[in-house]
């Protein structure tokens, strides 16, 4: 079975970023245009904030790539990080001499990693923590889920998604799973397709950072072209719907996801959620359809053939210009908290690390379902099992038992 991981490694204001993914078959093309691509459309987005300006990610492949294609070895991925220039000594690697330590950050912000990761590290230095648990590492999972898009792509599946909602400012209901809306969300600095609601988003950030304050929002990602049967019901752990459920929890500030209609299934007869099978002679390989898709293309923890459709809710950034009330470490006193360079919203941003981490989760599923070490075995194997998939239809077989 080829199994695709993925590690990163290194801290905000560290030197840089790596990452490396292992499980790709050969001959799998891969450049860093792609991948830079990605990369800049996790650093836009409306209400962003300093460290933006001056970070401008750009991918090193350093192992796993010859002449433009993987080797199936392990892939090696760097981004530098330029703010590391500014923070040389307060970050070194080496040992700090006797009285040149850096001040500590000793104020935990509410809604941040800083109060439990003391207690579970032992740190006495915040910044112990909070270098790692800041969003920067998402830079590295964005140049891996841009691998994994390409992985996707020669196989005929597109990953594409938008912002349904930022600070309370809900967009229009939108088309399932299409290009347009996606296109459109790209062309949006709050990546929501319509314009109307683009415009009132941004006002909702413009007050809030005003009264120094942050948003979060709903975020939608979808892909089409993905075949039934990835996943698996005989497992609790290859359940897809539980992967990708926690790769997309896994993301900094995400507090819920939601798969098809989500919550709305609890208030709901059954005969309103669940999907209809209808004969469909569109695709003589799957010759169904369906009117809805409430599931969200996942049944029984396994995708069903139509569209995968996930949600997920970010929480406002934790770090306020006008900090919420704390504790001083030292002192055991009432303070208000650290204040750190962020961003008054970081929900556009968010959606590019969700694209990124669903292209991870069902390339990771495709691997395990049709193996293969190089590209032309995975293509084998798919379409063998697309040529297979009308195999239960039509009458038993002449002596066989039902």
């Amino acid at each position: 079975m080829a199994t695709l991981r993925f590690l990163t490694a290194g801290e905000s204001h560290g030197p840089q970023l790596t990452a490396i993914l292992t499980g790709l078959p050969a001959g799998l093309r891969v450049g860093a245009e792609a991948v830079n691509a990605d990369l800049a459309r996790r650093q836009r987005g409306y209400g962003r904030g300093g460290r933006m300006a001056i970070e401008q990610d750009q991918v090193t492949l350093t192992a796993g790539v010859r002449g433009g294609q993987t080797l199936g070895s392990p892939l090696a991925l760097v981004i530098p990080n330029r703010d590391w220039e500014n923070w040389r000594e307060s970050m070194r690697i080496e040992a700090f001499a006797p009285g040149t330590e850096p001040a500590e950050v000793r104020l935990p912000r509410p809604g941040h990693a800083d109060l439990a990761g003391m207690a579970k590290f032992g740190h006495r230095d915040l910044r112990n923590v909070l270098e790692r648990a800041s969003a920067r590492e998402t830079a590295a999972r964005v140049a891996v889920g841009a691998v994994c898009r390409g992985f996707l792509e020669e196989l005929g599946i597109a990953v594409g998604g938008y912002v349904r909602s930022l600070g309370g400012v809900v967009g229009p209901e939108q088309p399932e799973a299409s290009p347009a809306v996606w296109a459109a969300a790209r062309e949006s600095d709050v990546a929501c397709p319509d314009e109307e609601t683009s415009l009132l988003m941004r006002e909702a950030i413009d007050q809030a950072q005003v009264a120094g304050d942050t948003l979060g929002g709903w975020l939608v990602v979808e892909a089409r072209g993905v075949p039934p049967g990835l996943g698996s019901c005989g497992d609790w752990t290859e359940r897809l719907d539980g992967q990708l459920a926690q790769a997309l929890m896994s993301i900094p500030a995400i507090k819920a996801v939601e798969i098809g209609l989500g919550s709305r299934v609890a208030d709901l007869p059954g005969s309103r959620v669940h999907d209809p099978i209808l004969p469909d002679d569109a695709d003589p390989h799957w010759p169904l359809s369906r009117p809805s898709n409430h599931a969200g293309g996942l049944e029984g923890g396994m995708s069903n053939g139509e569209p995968i459709v996930a949600a997920a809710a970010m929480k406002p950034i934790p770090t306020l210009r006008h900090p919420l009330p704390s504790v001083d470490l030292d002192t055991g006193e009432a303070a208000t908290a650290h204040v750190e360079r962020s961003d008054v919203c970081a929900l556009p941003a968010a959606l590019v690390v969700a694209e990124a981490m669903l292209c991870f989760v069902l390339a990771r599923a495709l691997r395990e379902k049709f193996g293969g070490d190089s590209m032309a075995e995975v293509r084998a194997n798919l379409e063998a099992y697309r040529q297979g998939l009308n195999a239960p239809w039509g009458p038993p077989k002449e002596g066989a038992r039902s």
